[in-house]
C-alpha cells in the first residue's frame, strides 16, 4: 500500500467536513485579516495580509471589479464592509 494513498473512515469524515465548511473557514479567516489590518503597522506584514485577503475574497466569490477597487486603495474600511457583505 502507497503511503498516502488511503484513508481511514475517520479521516475521510475530517476531509469531508472541511470541504463542507470552506466558505465559513474562508469567512472567518477574512474577519482576521481585516481586525490585523486595522492594527498592522508593519509595512511587510500589512502585504502579506493583503495577500491574503485576495485569497479568501478570491474563494468566497466577492465582486471581481469591487475586489479589484478595494486591494488596489488597500481600503481597509471597504475591506470590511465587503467581508460583512459576504458573512
Amino acid at each position: 500500500m502507497a503511503e498516502g494513498q488511503f484513508h481511514t473512515p475517520y479521516q475521510k469524515g475530517i476531509i469531508k467536513r472541511y470541504y463542507e465548511n470552506s466558505d465559513d473557514l474562508s469567512s472567518q479567516k477574512l474577519g482576521e485579516i481585516v481586525s490585523e489590518l486595522y492594527l498592522e503597522t508593519n509595512a511587510v506584514k500589512r502585504k502579506r495580509l493583503w495577500a491574503g485577503a485576495k485569497a479568501a475574497l478570491e474563494k468566497l466569490g466577492a465582486n471581481p471589479a469591487r475586489m479589484t477597487k478595494i486591494l488596489a486603495e488597500q481600503n481597509v474600511e471597504g475591506l470590511a464592509k465587503l467581508a460583512e457583505e459576504l458573512f
